[in-house]
């Protein structure tokens, strides 16, 4: 039987501008649906898991859409509260070369936002599940929605369940001061911290040596340094991150690392050289799957790594916030064949 995970954060309506065109220019834009722990179950899904997405949805025809989207791809929607009065919204205009891309949300008092502990039974929710998944983007929606989380994580850890935290700081929804007196809490219920190298210094007050990304300039020794003092301070089992530097906004390099407190082993990833960008957003999501998705097979840590990297790096081939590759496309790139040549 498949090992089952549960996710738990908001799904928006995301809406882009086509063809790199700027918020200015358009006169349409693309629809689709993301978040980060949907973006998450999506995969986990697509590789084969039983994934239950839990967010909550307004009850009405746009909150339908967001519901559908994720059943279209096998993520379980029954713990869905139907509550609230809207969906959250995000608009991206999508960068090309040295144009960053850029964010506007429109997401307050979304359902998620405006949601409480009578909406969810996370007893019955973390029943039979092995993995539960979340990130540091739910809780700075709102006060609810951070004590929902704190819930949510009280609740799977009475379960015996695997917590993985993707950080995720995101300084248009909280300063660093608020995301650090609600996210260190957190982390004493978290085995597996997943982040960057921004999340760590915002989120946890970690900086990674002088590591400088927009400067190619990454200091792996700091990335093992702010590893052993998270295992140490938390009891987290792996801290892993990843390693994005950003020549331009169409060329990345694109790598992890991975320590274990158990085996003080640190490893570095493959490097990707990905370039041009199709699509970015959810990138980081799609790594955060790989590596559970890796982790929940068995595979060692470095294995884990290797798959989680060459997924991301794929998914930066694909419109959308949603991933979605093969397992046997992910191992292919994995295993050194980064060709592209026509599958005929």
């Amino acid at each position: 039987m498949a090992k089952r995970v549960v996710t738990f954060g908001e799904i928006m309506l995301r809406l882009s501008t086509p063809n790199n065109e700027r918020f200015i220019q358009a006169d349409e834009f693309d629809i689709n649906y993301g978040g980060g722990e949907a973006n998450v179950a999506v995969s986990l899904a697509n590789y084969g898991y039983d994934v239950d997405y839990v967010t909550a949805l307004p009850a009405n025809e746009i909150g339908d859409c967001a519901a559908a989207a994720l059943r279209k791809y096998n993520v379980g929607t029954r713990f869905i509260a139907r509550t609230g009065e809207r969906l959250g919204i995000y608009y991206l205009e999508s960068g090309s070369a040295m144009r960053p891309s850029k964010v506007v949300y429109d997401r307050a008092h979304s359902s998620i936002s405006t949601a409480t502990e009578a909406d969810f039974d996370f007893d019955k929710i973390f029943e039979g599940a092995d993995w539960f998944h979340f990130t540091g983007i739910t809780p700075a929606i709102s006060d609810n929605a951070a004590k929902l989380t704190e819930k949510a994580l009280i609740c799977a850890k009475a379960h015996g369940l695997t917590v993985s935290c993707d950080l995720n700081f995101r300084k248009k929804l909280w300063s660093e001061e608020k995301a650090q007196s609600v996210m260190k809490g957190f982390m004493k219920y978290v085995d597996v911290i997943i982040g960057n190298e921004e999340d760590a210094e915002k989120v946890l007050g970690m900086k990674p040596g002088n590591t400088d990304v927009t400067g190619g300039n990454l200091e792996l020794a700091g990335y093992k340094s702010i590893f052993e003092q998270m295992a140490e301070q938390y009891g987290a089992k792996y801290c892993i991150s990843s390693l994005r530097v950003s020549h331009s906004a169409s060329d990345n390099g694109w790598s992890a690392c991975i320590y274990s407190a158990e085996t003080k082993e640190f490893y570095h990833s493959k490097e990707y050289s990905i370039r041009p960008i199709v699509d970015r957003v959810g990138g980081g999501d799609s790594f955060a799957a790989g590596v559970i998705c890796g982790l929940l097979d068995g595979k060692d840590m470095k294995e884990a790594l290797e798959f989680g990297v060459a997924a991301s790096a794929l998914k930066h081939t694909i419109p959308g916030d949603f991933n979605f590759v093969t397992r046997k496309e992910v191992e292919t790139l994995a295993k050194g064949d980064a060709s592209g040549r026509v599958q005929r």
